[in-house]
């Protein structure tokens, strides 16, 4: 669907922005600024009118620890006639700081061991990522890589590097064809950056032909609301905290696995609400709505968006969480494939595994947006032959799954949903939503993926969703330039063609759990699970299916689709 299309759909009915705008006027609020759809008003006031209009009282609240401050009402009421019209406001209730990013977590580096008692257990050097990544791949020529080439020649599961990927999925020897009519894009959050001159040096090691093409240096990048994409070397507190690992990976993976498929990278600021709980006390939440607000006002898209970034459900304010799940409906009607991450803490971290709204009930943690209906989620693995879910006992990474509390279980999760519930047989009663919306959707790598950062010839290998996500984008990419070569359009949203006939494009996942909340979480089993979903790509077979019926028209199968995000 065309942006006006989806905006159309979603435009209020006329008297319904007119009441709202009625009630600013009189309160002599004059400065509005609407979303494309001008289902969302930003005004600018002062905080006496605000008072008035909410009738309430703004306070300034400053922060015991550290002194951060935030201007915030402890209660606000709308008139009767608008309860059913105005979902959300903000800042109101909400309290978030804007203290800065320490409590981001970033892909998780892990300590390589080389296997033997008194070997070097310190950050791996290059000349020993060489060694993990193997002598089979050091002597192949990544220039003319061989057609029968397989995945015990090529992959070492202490490092994967991106031509295992391409050989365990099945990209190796596909060749884009009308890349110059696709597009794909992955997203930066919370001071994250994309360094060229560290994703060049990783494309000359692993991709050399998309690294003489200045792949690196030609990717676009757009800054949102203040960001800003940094080329320089990290400053101290940046290396503290790992700024640039997130960024470096993501874009390096994508134009690795998809080259030579633009990329664009999007970087927004800001800060989002949030309701602060164990695990996440100071906000690290991700601007999300700021960015969608953004994306949904361009005429353009990429056909595929990978977001590395999540948060813990129950710290997004409810109405927030619905305001930025639609948002991603909105892009999946337009045609846009959004992948998102399952998270990295299982089920949720030992120790924080409660409620947030002062009754301290225990339960597991799910991961927003991976909990939206409206992305496709997910998850990792680790190993090859098998795949299996994946962990790290170095650094308590563990791939997540489980059941949103905020949305419900969407139609096209199916039997399948049910029929895994069901063998359960009860296990973990009561500490989840049964009837949520259930993730991930599918997975892929994500232990001990190489990475290069700051500026250095140091290898690194990092652990996370965060790296499994961009891997899935990659794939959907090359699946999309197919498409797009053969005359038909992208696949867009994807869940309910893969809850039917494109889970088998899938390989199933069928060992191990995403333990958490010092629990075994859900195990891995045949067919979808709460720990997998439906397993890991197989691209040739993803392909052969998108090319088949569902998308043998010009136009896309979601294009009949109206307000199935309502």
């Amino acid at each position: 669907m065309s942006a006006a299309d989806v905006h159309g759909l979603l435009r209020p009915h006329r008297e319904r922005w007119t009441d709202v705008e009625d009630w600013l006027f009189h309160h002599g609020i004059s400065e509005l600024a609407y979303s494309p759809g001008r289902d969302w008003i930003t005004v600018a006031a002062d905080v006496e009118t605000l008072e008035r209009l909410l009738n309430t009282k703004y306070f300034i609240y400053q922060h015991q620890t550290d002194g951060a401050t935030a201007v915030r009402a402890p209660t606000w009421s709308l008139p009767l006639h608008l309860h059913s019209v105005i979902e959300d406001i903000q800042p109101t209730t909400s309290f978030f700081r804007g203290i800065g990013n320490a409590e981001h977590r970033p892909p998780q580096e892990s300590i390589l061991k080389r296997g033997e008692e008194g070997g070097n257990h310190d950050e791996p050097g290059f000349d020993q990522l060489s060694y993990y990544v193997g002598e089979a791949e050091a002597n192949i020529d990544l220039f003319n890589i061989p057609k029968d080439i397989t995945v015990e020649e090529v992959c070492n599961a202490t490092v994967v590097s991106p031509l295992c990927l391409r050989v365990l999925y099945g990209t190796v020897d596909y060749v884009p064809q009308v890349p110059q009519s696709n597009q794909m894009a992955l997203v930066n959050f919370l001071g994250e950056y994309n360094n060229r001159s560290d994703i060049d040096m990783f494309l000359n090691l692993y991709r050399p032909d998309a690294a003489i093409q200045n792949a690196a240096y030609s990717f676009s990048m757009e800054n949102i609301a203040g960001a800003v994409n940094q080329q320089t070397q990290a400053n101290p507190k940046q290396l503290e905290i790992g700024k640039g690992r997130e960024g470096n990976l993501d874009a390096g993976l994508m134009l690795a696995l998809a080259f030579p498929t633009p990329l664009t990278a999007y970087s927004t600021g800001g800060n989002p609400p949030f309701l602060p709980s164990a695990l996440f006390p100071n906000n690290t939440n991700e601007p999300f709505l700021t960015w969608l607000q953004y994306m949904l006002a361009q005429d353009q898209l990429p056909n595929v968006i990978s977001i590395s970034y999540g948060e813990s459900e129950q710290t997004v304010p409810r109405a927030y969480a619905k305001r930025v799940c639609n948002g991603f409906a909105q892009l999946g009607a337009r045609g846009v494939s959004v992948i998102a991450v399952s998270g990295d803490y299982g089920v949720g971290k030992p120790g924080t595994c409660h409620s947030n709204d002062g009754r301290a009930t225990k339960k597991f943690l799910p991961s927003f947006p991976g909990s939206c209906p409206w992305v496709t989620t997910v998850g990792a693995t680790r190993d090859m032959t098998p795949e299996r879910i994946a962990y790290d006992e170095d650094n308590t990474f563990v791939s997540g799954g489980g059941f949103s509390e905020y949305f419900d279980r969407p139609n096209y999760q199916g039997a399948e949903v049910s029929d895994y519930i069901l063998s359960l047989e009860g296990l973990h009663k009561g500490l989840y939503n049964k009837h949520g919306r259930a993730y991930p959707d599918i997975s892929a790598q994500g232990y001990h993926l190489i990475s290069f950062w700051n500026g250095t010839r140091e290898g690194l290998v990092f652990d996370g969703t965060s790296a499994s996500a961009p891997i899935v984008a990659s794939v959907v990419a090359l699946v999309n330039d197919a498409l797009i070569a053969d005359d038909r359009p992208p696949l867009g949203f994807l869940n309910p063609w893969l809850y039917q006939s494109g889970r088998k494009a899938f390989t199933d996942v069928v060992h191990g759990s995403n333990n958490g909340c010092d629990t075994i979480g859900f195990p891995a089993k045949a067919g979808w699970d709460a720990a997998s979903g439906f397993g890991t790509p197989w691209f040739p077979t993803f392909r052969e299916l998108a090319l088949q019926s569902r998308f043998r028209s010009t136009r896309p199968w979601y294009y009949k689709l109206t307000q199935w995000w309502t």
